[in-house]
């Protein structure tokens, strides 16, 4: 069986348990459960066979029916066609039918159905980083690994489709659980949860963005990211009226392209995502998928809702729409898949 060079390593078109064979390179068994066509990643002889899943590690494993993988692809990084020279940037977050993230600023709020969870990990394997606010990190702990079968660490190749996570972080003030001169003397429980997951192989760690120079940051969290395979991005920024740093969404963009990133999903938090609906941003985005919980969170949490716009006469017009829609049903949830209309 020929390999599609065109086609994304986590993206197999079928589910077997793969065999080493002379003559094609792997053959079909059984599947793990019917209906539900999930990854297979494909070998050869002259490839060593994907890492086995340690028995820990694969009750995690998540998996994603072909169907919803085929709905999803035309709103996903196409790595085959030339390449762009900006990054594909996809706009994912799951919602109340209220339009809330959560019940209040800070407080995680779990959304998402299992299956639409496993649908954001597939969406993760199909980007090069996830990209959050520092907020989201330090209120969350997020994993920002990918968990999908045949990923790297669940079953992959060492980091095979694991994206780098981003955190904006401004004034570097994220504690993700600093070392002092011995990584290894860390206990665990101390490093945040993607710190682990690097250490493990499980994901990889997460390069910073920040406005502080390289010498005002802390030596301590500089070393324990760095020994973990992470790092700070220093990127210049503008000051508001307040005194806190921001940095042109432009600026974010071309710096992950310059690190080599094709493709970025952005995750949230509210912040995040309001400021990229906006006018001067929704340029940057390419497509929105958005996940939708049978659920109301009730007032005071926060919301998706970017700032009004008006017309050249000084009407009110919608804020942002999309084109190319499809709504598709991920166990109770809704997910919506649509184009930034520009």
């Amino acid at each position: 069986m020929q390999a599609n060079p065109n086609q994304h390593p986590l993206c197999a078109p079928c589910r077997c348990t793969p065999q080493p064979t002379e003559k094609h390179g792997h053959e079909h068994s059984s599947p793990r459960s019917p209906g539900d066509a999930a990854l297979c990643v494909h070998f050869s002889l002259t490839m060593p066979p994907p890492q086995p899943v340690e028995a820990a590690v694969a009750r995690h494993v998540l998996h994603v029916p072909a169907p919803l993988r085929q709905s999803l692809e035309p709103y996903l990084p196409q790595h085959a066609v030339p390449p762009s020279p900006h990054p594909h940037v996809t706009l994912t977050f799951a919602t109340s039918l209220d339009g809330a993230l959560s019940l209040a600023p800070g407080i995680q709020t779990p959304l998402s159905g299992p299956e639409s969870k496993a649908m954001t990990h597939f969406l993760r394997s199909r980007h090069d980083a996830i990209l959050i606010g520092v907020g989201t990190a330090i209120a969350d702990n997020p994993s920002l690994n990918c968990r999908i079968d045949g990923a790297g660490g669940y079953g992959g190749e060492p980091l095979q489709g694991q994206p780098r996570p981003v955190v904006i972080d401004p004034r570097a003030k994220w504690d993700f659980g600093a070392a002092d001169s011995d990584l290894s003397n860390v206990a665990a429980a101390r490093l945040a949860k993607v710190l682990q997951l690097a250490r493990e192989g499980r994901g990889r760690a997460p390069w910073i963005i920040t406005a502080l120079e390289p010498k005002k940051i802390l030596a301590t969290r500089k070393s324990t990211l760095e020994a973990c395979g992470g790092k700070y991005l220093t990127l210049s920024s503008q000051s508001t009226d307040t005194g806190v740093s921001i940095f042109s969404w432009e600026t974010i963009r071309d710096a992950l392209a310059n690190e080599g990133i094709r493709s970025i999903m952005i995750e949230g938090g509210g912040g995040v995502i309001n400021a990229l609906l906006e006018p001067v941003n929704a340029a940057l985005v390419k497509s929105v998928i958005v996940t939708i919980a049978p659920t109301w969170l009730g007032q005071g949490g926060v919301v998706v809702c970017p700032p009004r716009r008006f017309d050249s006469c000084g009407r009110m017009i919608p804020a942002a729409r999309l084109d190319s829609v499809q709504w598709v049903q991920c166990g109770q949830d809704i997910v919506l898949c649509g184009m930034l209309n520009q």
